[in-house]
């Protein structure tokens, strides 16, 4: 029985689970050069369909574009780690020998957010595969038809090369009642959960393995030893990227005193919109932000034009960033923004640099920057931050994987500690233990 060409009226939880427990016990007898197969049919199957695939994840959820969207795709299906992530480790003695192994857990259960819905699918069941398992997707409702779309094709690959149904399966819909019941079901071995806060409360709660990625508030931090040609670069190519969308984008820049006109020199060269004036300021943050001082959700994703026009603001230019000069308490500095306005804040050493971007990031864990010459002021601030990613003299881009040599990862698990995951998140560990045949009497 093919689970995802059923009626939508019986994808029930126990039907999904059941189909994929199936599916998992006919992996499971298989090679691993079945897994590689299976990954690189996937790989060569998508290929020709990611343009559509963005253009597709842009109509459906209204964030980003699609030029950038491509480019997750191809990073996605490109540098995440397959069948090679797998590492096995042998210690071995007068008395016999350990082989630390990694296995699959089972059925897999991925919960996918709306900011990467299509990338972070990719992404994930190839690392999950690669370890064995089945997969049981939940995609974001705002990307829904997307994301059966991308299973589809997922599916096709895997029957093209192993002949096996339902190895990936996703729910048509992502109602409460339906996450609550498929997290706690017993034959559901393993939660990934990628989102924000009220996603992490909900699977935190399930009574089993659980890898969460949950929500970030990046800082970049820009001393007076940095390079500033580069770090303007680097900070507009990331915080520009999918019109700041990502969970790893810089959100904020907390930059010293005495470089700040240099600074938004270089800034204004790389298609920023520099706003130091208090009546621009104030329309920006009316624009952005809703009267409770949080995100206003209709401009999320947007470009910084569109950001700019709402706002009454026409530049003569062509702007892919916006930067305010604004203080460390402001809203727009404490408030994950998923969009291309970036809050500017100005100290007067690194030491205060420092503290203000702790404050900034507000104990997320999950990702910040430095820009400097100073071997010392890098590693203190890569202690002191203790992010999941810290980034020196790079794009945030770089974190995962994107002109960088990270892996490719869009699960970045801030929350449970994993950190960018991989095959080797989504495997458990046996030891298997050979003794040398002698017993002691």
């Amino acid at each position: 029985m093919d689970y995802n060409t059923q009626d939508k009226q019986v994808h029930t939880v126990n039907l999904a689970v059941c189909a994929s427990m199936q599916a998992f016990a006919e992996y499971s007898s298989r090679s691993l050069n079945c897994r590689r197969d299976i990954i690189s049919a996937i790989r060569l199957k998508l290929r020709p369909y990611l343009q559509e695939i963005a253009e597709r994840e842009y109509a459906e959820t209204c964030m980003g574009n699609v030029r950038d969207k491509v480019i997750k795709l191809v990073l996605a299906l490109d540098k995440t780690p397959g069948v090679e992530d797998l590492i096995s480790e042998v210690v071995t003695g007068d008395d016999g020998m350990t082989l630390h192994e990694q296995c699959p857990y089972g059925v897999v259960l991925a919960i996918y957010p709306a900011t990467n819905p299509c990338a972070t699918m990719i992404n994930n069941v190839i690392g999950m595969l690669a370890a064995g398992n089945s997969v049981i997707c939940i995609p974001n409702p705002r990307c829904m038809e997307t994301s059966l779309y991308l299973s589809e094709k997922i599916n096709e690959a895997i029957m093209e090369a192993s002949g096996i149904q339902n190895l990936v399966i996703t729910m048509p819909e992502s109602r409460n009642e339906i996450l609550t019941e498929i997290t706690n079901h017993p034959d559901v071995a393993l939660v990934v959960a990628t989102g924000g806060r009220k996603m992490m409360s909900h699977t935190l709660c399930c009574p089993k393995r659980v890898i969460a990625g949950g929500p970030a508030n990046p800082v970049a931090i820009v001393d007076e030893t940095a390079n500033l040609e580069k770090a303007a670069r680097d900070i507009s190519d990331g915080a520009s990227f999918d019109n700041n969308i990502m969970c790893i984008s810089e959100k904020c820049i907390v930059a010293v005193e005495s470089i700040i006109p240099a600074f938004v020199e270089q800034l204004k060269k790389n298609g920023v919109y520099y706003i130091d004036d208090e009546t621009e300021m104030l329309k920006v943050t009316k624009t952005v932000l809703n009267q409770d001082m949080k995100m206003l959700r209709k401009m999320e994703g947007k470009s910084a034009m569109e950001i700019l026009r709402e706002a009454g603001i026409c530049p003569n230019h062509d702007v892919r960033l916006v930067v305010m000069r604004t203080f460390s308490k402001h809203p727009l500095v404490l408030e994950e923004c998923l969009m291309p306005v970036v809050p500017l804040v100005a100290v007067k050493d690194f030491d205060e640099a420092l503290e203000t971007a702790l404050f900034t990031e507000q104990g997320y864990r999950h990702t910040a920057m430095m820009h400097s010459q100073s071997i010392d002021r890098l590693c203190r601030a890569a202690k002191v931050m203790n992010t999941t990613i810290f980034i020196k003299n790079g794009s945030s881009l770089a974190g995962i994987g994107l002109n960088g040599e990270e892996k490719a990862s869009f699960t970045i698990a801030n929350i449970t500690g994993e950190g960018v995951t991989t095959a080797r998140d989504f495997a458990c560990k046996r030891s298997c233990t050979l003794t040398s045949g002698f017993s002691i009497r």
